[in-house]
Order: C-alpha cells, then sequence, then structure tokens
C-alpha cells in the first residue's frame, strides 16, 4: 500500500466520525507534541471534534507552543467513556505506550515513523523513512487541502527539529528541509523555535548535567554515563531534565555510540537513552530490552543494579562496533 492510499484511509477515517481522542506517548517530545497539536488543528478544520490527552505534563521548554492549553494531563485514564469514539495515536507501539488507561475497546488509528512500529490498530501508517511524525502529519495536511496556519507550521516545525536532533540524526534528508522551508514560509519562527527548545532550560536541568558528566566514562568508540536518584534529589531535577544528556556523549570525538543511564525512584531499574553516530542499529539494542526507537537513537528500561544494567549494554553496544 502506498502512503498516499494510506494518508487517503486516514482521511476517511477521519470523515466517518465527528469525535476522535487525540494522544502520544507518555514522557512526551517535541514530536509528539507538536504533531498532535498540528493533527488537532486539521481535525479542526475538517469539522471535527478533538479531545487532546497526555498521561504525563507537558516538558517546561514546549510549554510556548501555540494551543498547548488544549492539551489535557490525565495522569492514569481517560474519562471518556463512550467508546464510539476513536482514538488517533501518535508515535506508539502500542496503547501502553501512551501511559493512558481507557483506549480499549475503541476505533485505533495508529500513526508512527519508528523502526519499533506496530500494526495494532485498526488503522495504521507507519513510515521508517519518515524525520518526525510531524513530518507525516504535514502530508496529511496537504492531502486534505487544510490551511497551515502559523500556529500549525510552528509546532510542526518544532516536531521535525527536535526529532532530528536540530536536524544532525541520519534521517535528515533534502525533504526534511523542504518541508521546514515551508513550514517557516507559513509562519514558523526556526530561531523563535530554536531559542523556546535549546535557550529555555531550568537550572536543575544544568546542575543535573553536571552530575551526569562527573560520571563519564569512555572505552574506546562508547561513552556512558549515569545519574543515581540521590542525584536527581541532590540537583531538584525531574525526569525531563535528563532529555538531551545523552547528546553531550555522543558528541565526543571518536565515540560511535553512547548511552545515559537514568536509576528509577523506588525500583531497581535504569531507564536508559541509547544514541549512534550511525555505525550501529541502537533501536535493536533497545528492542532486545524491550524498548524501541531509531537507528540513531533509542531508549529502554533495564534492571539494576547499575553495574548490572551498564554491563548489559555496553556487551552489546561493543558487539555491534566490532
Amino acid at each position: 500500500m502506498t502512503h498516499e492510499t494510506q494518508i487517503e484511509a486516514l482521511l476517511e477515517a477521519f470523515r466517518s466520525s465527528p469525535r476522535f481522542i487525540l494522544t502520544s506517548h507518555a514522557r512526551p517530545d517535541g514530536d509528539a507534541l507538536g504533531s498532535v497539536l498540528a493533527l488537532a488543528e486539521i481535525l479542526d478544520q475538517l469539522g471535527r471534534q478533538t479531545d487532546v490527552v497526555f498521561a504525563d505534563p507537558i516538558p517546561l521548554i514546549y510549554q510556548t507552543l501555540p494551543n498547548i492549553q488544549r492539551i489535557h494531563h490525565k495522569p492514569s485514564a481517560v474519562d471518556i467513556a463512550d467508546h464510539s469514539i476513536p482514538a488517533i495515536l501518535l508515535e506508539c507501539d502500542g496503547i501502553a505506550r501512551t501511559g493512558l488507561l481507557g483506549l480499549e475497546d475503541r476505533l485505533l488509528i495508529n500513526i508512527d515513523h519508528h523502526a519499533s512500529g506496530r500494526n495494532f490498530a485498526s488503522i495504521n501508517w507507519i513510515d521508517e523513512q519518515a524525520c518526525a511524525v510531524g513530518a507525516m502529519v504535514y502530508r496529511i495536511a496537504l492531502a486534505a487541502k487544510v490551511e497551515i496556519t502559523p500556529s500549525m507550521a510552528t509546532c510542526l516545525y518544532t516536531s521535525i527539529l527536535s526529532d532530528t536532533g536540530a536536524f544532525t540524526y541520519s534521517c535528515t534528508s533534502a525533504d526534511t528541509f523542504s518541508v521546514v522551508h515551508d513550514l517557516a514560509l507559513h509562519g514558523a519562527s526556526p530561531s523563535q523555535i530554536a531559542r523556546d527548545i535549546y535557550f529555555s532550560n531550568p537550572a536543575s536541568k544544568i546542575r543535573l548535567l553536571g552530575a551526569a558528566l562527573s560520571n563519564l566514562q569512555c572505552d574506546g568508540k562508547v561513552a556512558w554515563a549515569w545519574v543515581t536518584s540521590k542525584d536527581m534529589e541532590r540537583t531538584g531535577a525531574d525526569a525531563e531534565d535528563c532529555e538531551g544528556v545523552v547528546n553531550h556523549l555522543i558528541s565526543i570525538a571518536g565515540v560511535e555510540s553512547a548511552v545515559f543511564l537514568r536509576e528509577l525512584p523506588d525500583v531497581n531499574e535504569f531507564r536508559l537513552s541509547i544514541r549512534s553516530k550511525g555505525k550501529i542499529d541502537v533501536a535493536r539494542v533497545a528492542e532486545s530490552f524491550g524498548g524501541g526507537g531509531h537507528r540513531s537513537a533509542s531508549g529502554c528500561t533495564v534492571g539494576g543494579p547499575l553495574d548490572v544494567a551498564t554491563e548489559r549494554v555496553l556487551t552489546q553496544l561493543r558487539d555491534g562496533l566490532c
């Protein structure tokens, strides 16, 4: 089935119901938030009502996104009991990835670009070549012939900028720049969006970065660092402050793969962010631990203690780089 055919199937589904639940994964990032808000605008223009729901709070750096107030924070469950209302899930490999209850037993629509994406829904569009789900939503907007408003353009540009690592990941292509060029023409401000994402960090994030870098270890082509729950408490940091720490590790000359480990509170587990410069597919590494993502950027959770979790992932990274 071609992408055009899949998009038409999506548009047909959008026309089939007056109301939708719209969500993405827990611990939302720029692609999750930007693509959901943009798709909500598309559905508005198609005359549909949307209930935008996320399990986790909005990170500080994305709170300036247009229409961010549309997102309802529901820590446990969607409070819409009418199961005739379909749910659209962006960037998820299943319902569990949303962190929400109450999405079961209803029509599901799945839009994703991860290599670990699965056809779990009634309608699925997975494009591993897309640089971001935001780029897929842009194609939906064009096919639907809706107006790309400045607010929609800003959300989609944010989505693409964040999910390409500021245009540094291997998913970045000439088409990526064609899309963001058009978004800038439609009102997205590249400089302002970059400032909002990269120059609006709380002090706690910088303190946490210092704690992580103090634990930095390098061994040949692999680098790693970690923070404990005590580090999190001491620096006043929370989970969103860990976003991007691993990018400092992969920036080291000669390093081909890097991993950042964050100890989870009250459980003997670590949340891992794994990066690659392209020589190793870290999505496969993450998938072996029940996670997933992209070839160059993935994540997973691994049981502790720290030395065991570290050695398990480093063994796979080293084997992959041999």
